[in-house]
């Protein structure tokens, strides 16, 4: 029994990490002011100081940052930075 309860929750475990993969998340970083796209669910402790998602799609993570109001608009100069990282 005890067997069979590991197995379950290895399984439950790597089934949530799966389902993370192609997610998006908008977070606020204070020491540079700005906020930025990221695939990783975030932790929120120091520099980080808020998160926003998950989106389905880049493009979700970009219209959910402008709309928020403590992000910076993007420069056209940060978003082909952004585009060529990916």
């Amino acid at each position: 029994m005890k067997h069979l309860m590991v197995a379950a929750t290895l399984l439950l475990a790597s089934g949530t990490v799966s389902f993370a993969d192609g997610l998006f998340w908008v977070v606020g970083n204070r020491a540079t002011g700005k906020c930025a796209i990221v695939t990783s669910n975030p932790v929120i402790i120091g520099d980080i100081w808020f998160g926003d998602g998950p989106y389905k799609s880049r493009a979700d993570a970009k219209l959910a940052r402008s709309t928020i109001r403590v992000c910076p608009p993007v420069t056209p100069e940060e978003e082909k930075q952004e585009e060529g990282a990916n």
